[in-house]
């Protein structure tokens, strides 16, 4: 199946090294601004959005993991870029999984945020589909994901943040949402994390509740070498409650400077 053309934004000297960042279900790549702000000085920085989200193609769906990989690679090449990191969180970090377990030749180091080898065991993610498809509209979700992405009183103190990201949401078109949701449901790469060789740094919010901190550990339990941090007061979008403290732990992997 072809590969399609991911709308992305790129920041950054062209010269420094190429940092790709692919982001959370519900998203588009303004989710990364915090980060973009904080390292395009130094790094030569590309933020994507999905199949399905922003203003990429919306196929119909199902889609699966290994698809959006594939139009990941298919970015890479087109940037004209041999090796690049990778970091991506929640189903963004699972096409990292994914790229670094099928292209390691194409992958530098790699940081998984809020993410998962195995998301939907119980079939949550599927039903979900089924929602949001039923009702034609991502706003059917939106107030319940939402909920989930910050800590109760953070979010009381950060209405307007809040307020953005549900948005987002809501913008997010329908099709792209449930084919995103279906993909999730139907990955588990648990058997290829040993083959992952990019040195990889996994981050867990402490308290997440869409992709709980037992994910995270299991990922670094299975990749060779891997570092796992987990943030106390977060839950599953530490990059933005907490970008400072996202921000070092990055720059300390990726070995630069803020």
């Amino acid at each position: 199946m072809t590969p399609l053309a991911l709308d992305c934004g790129v920041a950054g000297p062209e010269s420094a090294p190429p940092v790709l960042f692919g982001g959370s279900l519900g998203t588009n790549r303004a989710m990364w601004d915090l980060q973009v702000a904080a390292f395009s000085p130094d790094l030569r920085l590309i933020a994507f959005d999905h199949r399905g989200h922003g203003g990429s193609p919306v196929p119909p769906g199902p889609y699966e993991v290994a698809q959006m990989g594939r139009d990941v690679v298919a970015l890479i090449d087109t940037l004209g870029l041999d090796r690049v990191s990778y970091v991506g969180l929640s189903i963004g970090g699972m096409v990292g999984l994914w790229l670094a377990a099928n292209h390691p030749e194409r992958i530098d180091r790699l940081v998984l945020m809020t993410s998962s080898a195995d998301p939907d065991p119980t079939g949550a993610f599927a039903d979900r589909a089924a929602t949001v498809r039923a009702a034609g509209t991502t706003e059917v979700v939106a107030d319940a994901v939402v909920a989930r992405w910050f800590t109760p009183h953070w979010s009381e103190s950060h209405g307007q943040v809040v307020g953005g990201m549900r948005e987002m949401i809501c913008a997010t078109p329908a099709e792209g949402y449930a084919a995103c949701c279906e993909a999730i449901s139907t990955f588990d790469i648990r058997a290829d994390l040993c083959k992952i060789v990019a040195p990889t740094l996994v981050i867990s919010g402490a308290q997440d509740q869409a992709l709980p901190p037992e994910h995270q550990r299991a990922i670094a339990a299975g990749v060779a070498g891997a570092k796992l941090e987990t943030i106390e007061d977060a839950a599953h979008l530490p990059n933005i409650q907490h970008p400072d403290t996202v921000n070092r732990l990055i720059a300390e992997h990726l070995g630069v400077e803020l």
